[in-house]
């Protein structure tokens, strides 16, 4: 009898998209009103020929240009990070953005929020963006906190009342940092202690963010913008801002001769259940399927769907060296369970899956045949690729390409394969195929 009413009542909260209505909608409006045209292009010509077809998809699947004349820095852990991060925030003259899926209330917590108040209370302008679930349900402590010392903070698509609460599935997944318009900080690196490795915290998380500097802070500082307005309807000032970023990147290359590492090219690719579903999947799944040489793939988390894994299985076959890293116990064991199960076809097709052992890792890492990298907030499972809202940044450099693709492989600790999987007891092999059957909920 009350199945019926129960599935009417689940598929209101759950099973209606009014994400996308309510971007659509908004977006449009911010679009026309505040957004600049992109000041930064570069031709496909100057990357590499094999992959130019990659370059124009992306451009015309996220409408945002490939920029030029970027450094971007790899920053393993919060021990690297988080003092560049708060440097960068004690230096702010004109402006902070920063979002963060998890911006905990502890040690590494409060030293943020305390340099953004002290930013603030010197007339810089600074809006924090924290996930309404991420950052605590019931309470957020920091949120309450920046919020009593009158730094704008806002909950992305959060309500304590479950009828005003229809997008509890759908989370904000994104950590960036803008500083002055034209510092960013990119990646999967949540706000908390247990990403400080040297304290030895109870839970170690091991994570890789990334310092921008350069024409692509562009489109970080637009992103933010939107996700600002589509959580609090304020209309940011970016146009001043970028301008003012601009002007400061263009004085800097009239006193210092370019560097290499500044000859980067790189663009921002959103994606969410609104204007940006599954923009990353698509860029991942044309790079594969354009790869000749290598795919080095690292993540937290792999239960992809079945698209992505015969885009895998078919360069494996046509000759690619496919390798991919996962941590021998995550944070969630379900999920480890899931994955043991999921892989077995990719081993079937000399896919080699890697073990990385102890600390946990939630980097999201993938380098294509040494030349392009692709970062950032993404996992690879369906909460990542069709719920969240996610955020990653695509790099053409080499440099950076071989950095990563050696982090990588210094992880690739144990070999997971067929043979390992058989020797499972009966009961793991029916536990790990049942919490495959939970893949879309994971």
């Amino acid at each position: 009898m009350i199945v019926p009413y129960l599935g009417a009542v689940l598929y209101f909260m759950f099973g209606i998209n009014r994400v996308t209505r309510r971007a659509r909608k908004l977006f449009d409006i911010h679009n026309k009103n505040v957004l600049p045209a992109p000041t930064y292009g570069v031709h496909h010509q100057a990357l590499d020929k094999h992959l130019t077809s990659l370059t124009s998809m992306v451009e015309a699947l996220t409408s945002r240009p490939l920029t030029a004349h970027n450094s971007i820095t790899c920053l393993h852990d919060g021990d690297r990070a988080y003092p560049l991060m708060l440097e960068a925030i004690e230096s702010a003259q004109k402006s902070i953005l920063l979002c963060s899926y998890i911006f905990k209330d502890d040690t590494v917590g409060r030293r943020f929020a305390e340099k953004l108040t002290a930013a603030s209370r010197r007339g810089v302008e600074v809006r924090v963006l924290v996930d309404g679930i991420g950052s605590g349900y019931f309470r957020s402590p920091i949120h309450s906190y920046l919020k009593s010392v009158g730094v704008p903070c806002a909950r992305f698509m959060h309500s304590f009342y479950p009828w005003k609460m229809p997008f509890v599935n759908l989370r904000n997944h994104r950590k960036s940092l803008v500083v002055d318009g034209y510092i960013g900080f990119i990646g999967g690196l949540n706000i908390a202690d247990d990403n400080v490795l040297a304290t030895h915290p109870q839970k170690p998380v091991s994570d890789t963010h990334f310092r921008v500097e350069g024409s692509v802070v562009e489109q970080l500082i637009i992103a933010f913008a939107q996700d600002w307005y589509f959580t609090t309807h304020e209309i940011l000032p970016v146009s001043p801002l970028i301008q003012h970023a601009i002007t400061l990147l263009n004085q800097k290359r009239a006193q210092q001769p370019q560097k290499e590492t500044e000859n980067t090219y790189a663009r921002i690719v959103t994606a969410g259940p609104d204007t940006d579903l599954e923009k990353i999947e698509y860029v991942m799944l044309q790079a594969i399927t354009l790869a000749r040489k290598n795919i080095q793939l690292m993540t937290p988390y792999f239960l992809a769907d079945d698209r992505f894994l015969t885009e895998l299985e078919l360069a494996a076959l046509r000759g690619v060296q496919v390798d991919i890293v996962v941590p021998l116990r995550s944070n969630h064991r379900v999920l480890d369970w899931a994955c043991r199960t999921h892989v077995s076809t990719l081993l079937k097709n000399t896919v080699r899956i890697w073990l990385s052992k102890p600390p946990f890792n939630h980097s999201k890492l993938m380098v294509v045949d040494g030349v392009w990298s692709f970062v950032g907030s993404s996992n690879l499972d369906m909460r990542s690729l069709r719920l969240n809202f996610e955020m990653n940044m695509e790099v053409y450099d080499t440099a950076l390409a071989e950095e990563l693709e050696a982090f990588i492989k210094d992880h690739q600790n144990d070999q997971l394969t067929c043979a390992v999987l058989d020797k499972r007891s009966y009961y793991a092999k029916i536990r790990d195929s049942c919490a495959r059957l939970f893949m879309p909920y994971l």
